[in-house]
């Protein structure tokens, strides 16, 4: 399975935590300023959360090559249904006119703050082409998008503070004390 690795800086210990979202599937891909980007299923998460991710964050290669190896074979079986789909019937070239100007507005659809939705929670962060950014499940919506934090920390600091303070692990000496005791017991026996 493929991982994508995130890493939160915890500001009240000096530990750093690796925090893995686990790829289940890839269920599509497309083009954006020239970058490939994949639409993937997480292991763990509602369809609901699927998200656009570049592919140069990824670390799954055999499901990327899993998923480019069946969209060869569905161009294939489409190509030669199509073929004959033509010569019974003239209508589907404006079929595939129409499936092609759907997904360009699916494309061009607004994202992120963009959308006009108030933000509900971050489910997650990563650091995307070197920026770190927040998955945003939006209010009223289905759909999560991937905001730049810098965004994020000025539109919704409440929202940043939410998510940070849910991942925050405090360590105190006498809980740490009692847990060295059990192990040096542990260790003597």
């Amino acid at each position: 399975m493929g991982k994508k690795k995130q890493k939160d800086t915890n500001p009240v210990s000096e530990e750093e935590e690796e925090e893995e979202y686990i790829v289940e599937k890839i269920l599509d891909k497309r083009i954006q300023a020239g970058k490939v980007e994949y639409f993937l299923k997480w292991k763990g998460y509602p369809e609901s959360e699927n998200t656009w991710e570049p592919e140069e964050n990824l670390d799954c290669p055999e499901l990327i090559s899993e998923y480019e190896e069946k969209q060869k074979v569905d161009v294939e079986e489409k190509k030669d249904s199509s073929d004959k789909k033509r010569k019974i019937n003239g209508t589907e070239k404006r079929e595939s006119s129409q499936k092609k100007k759907k997904k360009v507005e699916e494309d061009n659809k607004p994202r992120g703050f963009d959308r006009g939705l108030d933000p509900e929670r971050i489910i997650g962060a990563t650091d995307s082409s070197g920026e770190l950014m927040f998955l945003i499940k939006w209010k009223g919506s289905d759909e999560a998008d991937l905001v730049p934090a810098r965004l994020a920390n000025v539109k919704c600091p409440q929202v940043v503070i939410q998510f940070y303070e849910e991942r925050l692990t405090w360590h105190t000496s006498s809980s740490q004390e009692e847990e060295d005791k059990k192990e040096e017991s542990q260790s003597c026996s």
